[in-house]
């Protein structure tokens, strides 16, 4: 996942014990009770979006135009017609920054679709082509499995899809995981293009799923699973939809996750959420892992082929989805 800043448990499931949680999780949820809003609140499950992050990677690097690729879409495409009222799977073909045609695939799950009060929920998808910050300079043209940017997001939105489909919001909720995100310009390549990142979005922004489509306001997840997150209130969040990082930090203060949501401001991001804020006019807040110990700023695994499971923290994917699910159920 490329990012420019203009500002400067852990167990591995087999496949059998993977079922068995998976079943367990689906089967079963439990509901908090909101002392302020009497609104009920299920249970975010972490150990369930964690399986749901080791599925995506079993399929191996998600790159647009190969076979995990296509077998990794197929798959979150039978989650979200599992769990979701309506599903539109938006396929296109996107020019890359060196000259390939991509073959796209947006996955779109809408919950209450009747509603017109909305909230959208994204992530991406795919994974990067390229370890292009591997220490390793004989990896800098390998693909990434995408552990943390790309799979955790999609891991959190998953469980809370499951969550959806069992206890109904007060809100209708559209769920995206784009697609051909992290597919932009490689390091060593001579320029900088900004819009070589985000295709998927961008499509999307340009050739929305329904044309008369809106919502209230958006939330991007990008890399929500390491261990020691943080994240601070991205700059292109403030500047679009300060009321809405002001939400989300307040609920996750009030859920005692001040640890990781800090209260200071990070880098500006360029990332799915900036073309959803300029093309599509929907005030969009990204929640993203900054960390200013490394030399760019995201987690010391990122766009490298150490982004495996190992990076994931069951905690840190608890305090995300816990503070998003009680966004949700509060509206």
């Amino acid at each position: 996942m490329h990012k420019t800043h203009l500002l400067v448990a852990v167990f591995l499931l087999s496949l059998l014990s993977c079922g068995n949680r998976q079943e367990s999780s689906e089967n079963s949820t439990e509901l908090t009770e909101n002392k302020s809003t009497k609104a009920l609140i299920p249970e975010f499950r972490a150990d369930s979006a964690y399986a749901f992050i080791q599925k995506q990677l079993d399929f191996g690097p998600r790159v647009p135009n190969t076979q995990a690729h296509r077998e990794a879409g197929e798959w979150l495409s039978s989650m979200m017609h599992k769990y979701a009222d309506t599903v539109y799977i938006q396929q296109g073909r996107v020019r890359a920054w060196d000259g390939n045609t991509l073959n796209i695939k947006n996955i779109i799950g809408v919950f209450k679709p009747e509603e017109r009060r909305r909230i959208l929920l994204c992530a991406h998808w795919d994974s990067r082509p390229f370890a292009d910050h591997d220490p390793d300079p004989g990896k800098h043209y390998t693909p990434i499995d995408g552990a943390n940017d790309g799979a955790s997001s999609v891991g959190v939105l998953l469980e809370i899809a499951r969550l959806l489909s069992m206890e109904e919001p007060g809100i209708g909720v559209d769920i995206i995981l784009f697609d051909a995100e992290d597919y932009g310009i490689h390091r060593l390549e001579n320029r900088s293009d900004e819009d070589t990142w985000a295709l998927g979005s961008q499509y999307w922004a340009r050739n929305p799923h329904r044309s008369d489509y809106n919502a209230r306001y958006g939330i991007l997840l990008d890399m929500v699973g390491a261990s020691g997150a943080t994240f601070k209130r991205e700059g292109y969040s403030m500047l679009y939809a300060p009321n809405i990082v002001r939400q989300v930090w307040d609920t996750a203060r009030r859920l005692g996750h001040s640890h990781m949501f800090l209260n200071r401001d990070g880098g500006y991001i360029i990332d799915d959420h900036y073309y959803i804020n300029t093309i599509r006019n929907i005030p969009t807040i990204n929640i993203i892992h900054q960390d200013e110990t490394t030399p760019h700023g995201f987690f010391p695994e990122w766009h490298t082929t150490d982004d495996t499971i190992d990076v994931i923290d069951i905690s840190t994917l608890r305090v995300v989805g816990e503070t998003v699910v009680n966004v949700i159920y509060n509206e």
